[in-house]
């Protein structure tokens, strides 16, 4: 039988893989403070994170909606498509970098230092960047797609909120600790890996409203709502099953 077409699945794919690469390329470079009239504990009152967290996750809710709608085996080639987005990225961001500057050019003795700051990271952040988005992607849409079959299609907001704890779990835990461990104080290092999963687990509660009819309106437009009943669970299949 061949593979149903549906409509609205590639710009969900390209929405997908944009806010990842815009969160990896854009935010990283800016360190941002928020002072709180409070104090959170262990993070204390002054937050402290990076630019690109705003709008990770972003990327968790489009997962969500994709794994929800279309199953998990599709999610899977999104979340590979996401991958090589990235490693072509950084790949050309290197050789941008790294091609010989133009004397002549005044310009290019602001451009060069801005681009080694901006685009310049450093080989551990990178591949820590690269395996967490990785890792934590595949666990989130594994955890909603069991979840989907355990609670037969009901309590949507458990299964987006639950998948995008663990989910977020992995990726932090393993972001944080391979990029900046040795290089911020263990403290620090807790402090942030805590308040950027309690910050991303808060906006898929926030958006767990606008998730829910976006999820209903696709599901009545492509007729479809995926069950992985029969699904290979193994990241490292493309195909449909």
């Amino acid at each position: 039988m061949p593979d149903k077409n549906y409509k609205f699945f590639s710009f969900i794919m390209a929405a997908f893989v944009t806010v990842i690469l815009c969160s990896n390329l854009i935010g990283p470079a800016k360190i941002c403070q928020v002072e709180l009239p409070f104090a959170l504990p262990i993070i204390g009152s002054l937050l402290v994170f990076g630019a690109g967290n705003l709008f990770f996750p972003i990327s968790y809710i489009f997962g969500d909606i994709l794994t929800e709608v279309y199953g998990y085996a599709r999610a899977r080639k999104v979340i590979w498509a996401g991958f090589g987005a990235m490693i072509f990225a950084t790949f050309m961001s290197q050789i941008v970098i790294h091609m010989p500057v133009h004397e002549p050019e005044p310009f290019n003795a602001v451009l060069q230092p801005a681009l080694e700051i901006v685009f310049g990271s450093t080989g551990r952040i990178v591949i820590a960047s690269i395996v967490a988005f990785w890792a934590g992607d595949f666990v989130n849409a594994y955890v909603l797609a069991k979840m989907k079959i355990l609670t037969s299609g009901r309590h949507l907001w458990a299964r987006t909120i639950g998948s995008t704890m663990v989910g977020q779990s992995v990726d932090s835990l393993i972001f944080y600790p391979v990029a900046f461990y040795g290089i911020w104080s263990n403290e620090g290092l807790i402090a942030v890996v805590l308040f950027n999963f309690a910050f991303k687990v808060s906006i898929e509660i926030i958006m767990t409203p606008a998730t829910y009819k976006a999820v209903s309106t696709l599901k009545k437009l492509e007729d479809e709502d995926y069950y992985d009943v029969s699904t290979n669970f193994s990241p490292f299949k493309l195909d449909n099953k």
